[in-house]
């Protein structure tokens, strides 16, 4: 209950100080409002998709927005974005196909070599996580992980796979736009402060080389004590179902008119003369088509149905709704602006030292926090503070975004993490210490594809 107050109590009291302090009275209404949602957020007092209602009945109450401009935040093309995502991902969920793919790409490395069965998980998983939830790319393989650590005495083995493992479903997700709710966020705030679409394949430019980049560095880490006395025998596919066929065809055809839509040389929309459409699009066409090409299934007639569909996280989906809103608030009253001008002191420090430290920060509040509400907070405020130091929006906002993916120390800081410990077969100390190395490992990575690709 004492969190609850806090929040609006708090929210009171920097109206207050920010008045006193000659802070006009509208960006000051809406710092407030940030305040008491973001505390909300942070202590999770009532589930985080609830406190996202709060700026569409708080910033039109304080007249920061009226009623409509904050409705708008609802019908973002990034929300729709995910929820056509999320039900596609549904679809390949429940034909299995996801698990083929993982054991497939386990299996061509065999498991003779400790290193390199550590690496295979690793590769699975972090392909998986591009589509699909890193939640449940870890749910594939965790089963085979835990079977072939029950194979081994090798504590070192062990502690690397299941690690290796989570971390490399959350970094995954870095890769595409789709992967992990904090990078929509990142593209529907930026479109909405700048006016420009940042779209899948210009997002993969940047979270791709990361992950292609990150990947080896943890795999290295984690797995520098390694030895495996015997080889471990990795479980078999059979054969590919039609239904499981027909899932990765269409998701298949969905991925690479993704990637295609603007590019080379503009696109298959520019040849086809629809430059309108976007990624949104595609992923509710790939929807519809799943609903209607037969499965030849017995169970289920369609590839997905509704009974799957409707199960997707409608909350994260407001959740994006509320941040979307909070940073319209944030930017259009003027709050936005003097923030960046208070903190233009950082123009003194070099751009890729302001990158980094920034990278490093980020991923250690978000063992803490949420990654999504960290990212949704952030945004309109990196924003300000990169167009404070006359520096693209952009350069400040990524490492941000890429950094709440790679909180690797505490079980509560991802959802694969918290898997992980679930298994009981590590204790937090033994993921903290592997952890922060990483942190500021993957906080490298990111200020040097971040200086080269943006």
């Amino acid at each position: 209950m004492k969190h609850i107050v806090f929040g609006p109590s708090a929210a009171a009291l920097v109206l207050f100080i920010s008045t006193l302090f000659a802070m006009p009275l509208t960006p000051a209404l809406a710092l407030a409002v940030v305040v008491w949602v973001a505390w909300w957020w942070i202590s999770e007092c009532i589930p985080l998709p609830v406190t996202s209602l709060l700026p569409f009945i708080l910033l039109p109450l304080a007249g920061v927005l009226a009623p409509d401009e904050a409705a708008v935040a609802l019908g973002d093309d990034i929300i729709l974005l995910f929820m056509g995502a999320f039900m596609l991902a549904k679809a390949v969920e429940a034909s299995g196909v996801h698990k083929r793919i993982a054991l497939g790409l386990v299996s061509q490395v065999g498991a003779g070599n400790g290193k390199k069965v550590v690496i295979a998980f690793m590769l699975a998983t972090a392909f998986l996580s591009m589509w699909i939830s890193n939640t449940a790319s870890v749910l594939a393989l965790l089963p085979v992980a835990l079977a072939l650590i029950d194979a081994s005495d090798d504590k070192h083995f062990q502690r690397a796979l299941l690690l290796g493992l989570a971390y490399a479903g959350s970094l995954g997700g870095v890769a595409t736009l789709v992967g992990t709710p904090p990078n929509l966020i990142f593209a529907s705030i930026y479109q909405n402060i700048s006016g420009e679409e940042f779209g899948f394949a210009r997002w993969m430019t940047v979270g791709l080389p990361v992950v292609v980049l990150g990947l080896p560095i943890i795999a290295l880490w984690l797995t520098r004590h390694v030895k495996l006395d015997k080889p471990l025998e990795l479980p078999k596919n059979e054969a590919m179902t039609t239904y499981e066929k027909r899932v990765l065809m269409v998701f298949s055809v969905v991925v690479v008119l993704w990637i295609t839509r603007t590019s080379p040389f503009g696109g298959w929309t520019s040849l086809l003369g629809t430059g309108s459409l976007n990624d949104a699009t595609i992923a509710l066409a790939g929807v519809i088509a799943m609903f209607v090409i037969p499965s030849g299934h017995q169970q289920r007639k369609k590839l997905l149905d509704w009974d799957l569909a409707k199960d997707i996280p409608w909350g994260i989906l407001l959740l994006f709704a509320g941040g979307i809103c909070l940073a319209k608030g944030v930017m259009q009253s003027g709050l936005g602006d003097i923030i960046g001008d208070s903190l233009t002191s950082l123009g003194g420090l070099p751009i890729w030292l302001l990158v980094f430290v920034l990278s490093v920060s980020v991923s250690f509040v978000t063992e803490v926090t949420s990654n999504t509400a960290t990212a949704t907070l952030l945004m309109p405020i990196l924003a300000s503070t990169a167009s404070a130091l006359d520096l693209p929006i952009e350069l400040l906002m990524i490492p941000a975004v890429i950094a709440c993916s790679c909180a690797f120390c505490m079980p509560v800081a991802t959802p694969p993490n918290s898997i992980v410990f679930a298994s009981e077969r590590l204790s937090i100390k033994e993921m903290a210490r592997e952890g922060a190395i990483l942190n500021i490992l993957l906080a490298v990575v990111t200020t040097v594809v971040v200086m080269v690709f943006v």
